[in-house]
Parts: structure tokens; sequence; C-alpha cells
């Protein structure tokens, strides 16, 4: 049930994106404001729980099938980069920990069309709380923190393709505080 739902959401969103990439060419002014309030939108698939990273060890499995849309408002510019809100989801394959999140990504675009972003957000989780079963993360929150990490390359001016690394956990202000790590590829189209 799980693994259907995951394949239906990665599908609309892909499908959603590559009718908006259509309608919204180049050459096509843009009639509806998408591009004045959408910065871009990115679908990906990532590693679940990632063992040896920043929360330590493995517990769950599985992969994630993540979507996520940045908006350019409000943002503003700080470092030489942009502080842009974002709204995202992942939903696990095998009915472990998904997330729904939210908050804000500093990205950096070299000249090149390099890209890094980082940032700080909340992501409200179905995960379990606290759990003696090894199978499962004692995550302690329902609300927790979330730092992601990407670095990647725009390509054709509006296409990306990137790393992304996501740590949730509740820094801890709640016990316990397993954390759960991601990493993955993502694509992304620029609005």
């Amino acid at each position: 049930m799980v693994i259907r739902k995951s394949v239906f959401l990665f599908s609309i969103i892909w499908l959603s994106t590559g009718l908006t990439s259509s309608a919204l060419s180049e050459e096509t002014p843009d009639k509806n404001g998408i591009s004045n309030i959408l910065y871009g939108g990115r679908i990906g698939l990532l590693d679940h729980d990632v063992n040896g990273l920043w929360s330590g060890s493995r517990a769950e499995g599985g992969f994630d099938v993540n979507a996520e849309i940045v908006f350019k408002k409000p943002g503003f510019i700080l470092w030489r980069g942009s502080i842009l809100p974002n709204l995202g989801v992942t939903v696990n394959n095998q009915g472990d920990t998904s997330t729904l999140y939210g908050g804000f990504i500093w990205e950096f675009v070299s000249k090149a069309g390099v890209f890094f972003n980082t940032g700080l957000g909340l992501a409200v989780h179905n995960g379990e709380l606290e759990t003696n079963d090894d199978q499962n993360k004692a995550l302690g929150s329902r609300v927790l923190f979330r730092v992601p990490l990407e670095i990647g390359a725009t390509f054709g001016t509006r296409h990306r393709i990137s790393i992304l690394f996501a740590h949730i956990s509740n820094a801890y202000l709640a016990d316990p505080n397993e954390g759960l790590d991601v990493l993955g590829v993502r694509y992304g189209f620029q609005f």
C-alpha cells in the first residue's frame, strides 16, 4: 500500500513538473505568474536512515521518494546567496518514518551553474517517538528540526541534478533523540 502511494505521488509530481516545464518554456511569457512565486521544484530518491552519518546508526530501511517546492517569496539576499522558503515531503517505501517539512534554505549558485544549499526547518513525521524495537528509530518528538545539505549542477538553464543529505532530530530537546539521515539524488526544475 505504501509503495503504491509512493509511486502514485512520484508520478503526479513528475507529470506536473513536466507539464509545467512545457507550459512555461523560455519562449512563452508567464501568464499565470508562477515564476513570480515559485523558484523551483525538486523530486528524488533517497536512501532512508543511512548508517554512519550524523545520526550514527541505521535501524529503518528502504528508500524515500522526495518532492519539494522552493518559493521565491518571501526571499532575500544574504552572503552572495538567496534565502528561500521551502515545503516538501518524503515517503518511505516500507512504511517506516515519512516526513512533511518546511523551512528556509540558503542557496549559492556559481556563474558556472554549480549550486550549494543548506538550511533549517521543521519536520512532522509518522515514526516512533519511543520504541524498544531495533527495526525503528525512537525520535522522541513528533516535530523535529531538519537540516539539509545539497550540492549539484544546473544544465540547460532550468534543469538540475544534485546530491541531497538531510538530517532530522529533536536536537536533544526530548528524550530519546536517535535522529534520522537520508542521502540520495534529486532532479530539479527552475521556474
